[in-house]
């Protein structure tokens, strides 16, 4: 049957368009393509038609629909910062009237104790407190614990409305978890950061240097994340999602001095272990062996001493120790002794028994040692002294 332009317009009037479109394309392209018959001009105009129609009808899908979900995210955040940034405090520490240097800390009890790093308030004599609604006040020194980096000052009062900060559990923190970070970075006061937990078990490195000529202490647990944290956020808490402190944010990885995404934050777990101590006391003793440790051997070198590959060969007992005292053997001349388990748990590495003495265990207390000396495995007792 002919088709005319007075019966069937439409049709004319697509053929006539995509015969345009095509007149339109480079000569090249038009040497390309195959000749098409008037059926396969038809199919396509039809099929041009209804794509047209369903895109013209289908629903638009907004920014707000596509990533609804993100509005609690966002509630949540709102509500957190609300809630816990009047119990952020900014900490001045002056000598003499000249400002030293700044930090954060966070309110800890109703008694108006305020735990921070001992790195913020370590050089300065006088320290001054500045509230989230404007209150001033001054603070005292209540204790200090150099190898965890923290460390506890005092108001006489907190201002009205302010509460302590409740404390969660680091032990359940797991990689990918959000995380918000509050505090003072560059002075600004107030200051929010968000981001995730990128990494467990890190350690953080003791300020000081031990007697006897042995590496610096370290604190082991300690929670990585990518949420800005940068000088001035120190001694700030690193909260969860549901508004409990999880660490307490320490040091930042930079060769810049300002915030490349690794940041790290003291356990919680490390705050409920040493600050009630440092409320009490003003100090905190560590438990000690008195035992030097090789970096992880290699699998060559494991296989020359016959040892299994998850252990932690010592390298040196230090005279007067409780290591000595047990009769722990180092490496200096003979084959030292590899430890493998601790009361019965198996310790990977340095890492793993550092911990296990830090949480697990108090001076004075007796743990048993699993190591292996001469090919053979034996069970060593050992009473913990106070780390000097």
């Amino acid at each position: 049957m002919l088709m005319t332009p007075k019966k069937h317009p439409l049709f004319f009037w697509i053929i006539t368009l995509m015969f345009t479109a095509l007149a339109c394309q480079a000569p090249e392209r038009l040497l390309q393509r195959p000749q098409l018959s008037q059926d396969e001009l038809v199919r396509a105009a039809v099929a041009t038609v209804q794509a047209t129609q369903a895109r013209a009808t289908a629903p638009t899908i907004t920014t707000a629909v596509a990533f609804a979900g993100d509005t609690n995210l966002e509630a949540t955040l709102i509500e957190i910062y609300q809630k816990y940034n009047p119990s952020v405090v900014h900490i001045f520490v002056r000598d003499f009237g000249v400002t030293l240097g700044t930090g954060s800390g966070f309110v800890y009890d109703t008694a108006g104790h305020i735990v921070t790093n001992n790195h913020v308030v370590a050089d300065g004599p006088d320290l001054e407190v500045a509230f989230a609604d404007g209150t001033r006040m001054k603070a005292s020194l209540v204790g200090t614990d150099i190898d965890s980096d923290l460390a506890v000052i005092k108001v006489d009062q907190l201002p009205s409305g302010v509460a302590p900060i409740p404390l969660g559990d680091s032990n359940t923190v797991l990689p990918g978890q959000f995380v918000v970070a509050i505090g003072n970075p560059f002075g600004e006061a107030g200051s929010m950061s968000v981001g995730i937990i990128s990494g467990l078990g890190r350690t953080l490195e003791s300020q000081r240097t031990p007697e006897g000529g042995l590496g610096r202490y370290s604190l082991p647990q300690v929670l990585q994340t990518d949420a800005a944290i940068n000088p001035g956020n120190s001694g700030g808490p690193l909260l969860n999602l549901a508004g409990e402190v999880i660490g307490v944010n320490s040091a930042i990885l930079t060769r810049t001095g300002t915030n490349s995404g690794v940041g790290f934050s003291i356990p919680v777990a490390a705050v409920k272990r040493i600050v009630p101590t440092l409320i009490a006391t003003g100090s905190y003793t560590y438990p000690y062996i008195g035992i030097s440790m090789a970096p992880p051997l290699s699998l060559e070198e494991l296989a020359e001493l016959g040892l299994p590959p998850q252990g932690i060969y010592i390298t040196r007992v230090v005279p007067g120790t409780p290591a000595a005292a047990a009769g722990l053997r180092g490496a200096e001349g003979r084959g030292g002794d590899y430890i493998t388990a601790v009361d019965g748990r198996p310790v990977r590495d340095s890492k793993e028994l550092i911990s296990y003495l830090v949480f697990e265990t108090e001076v004075g207390q007796t743990i048993e040692l699993t190591v292996i000396r001469n090919g053979r495995e034996v069970t060593i007792p050992l009473t913990l002294g106070a780390r000097p």
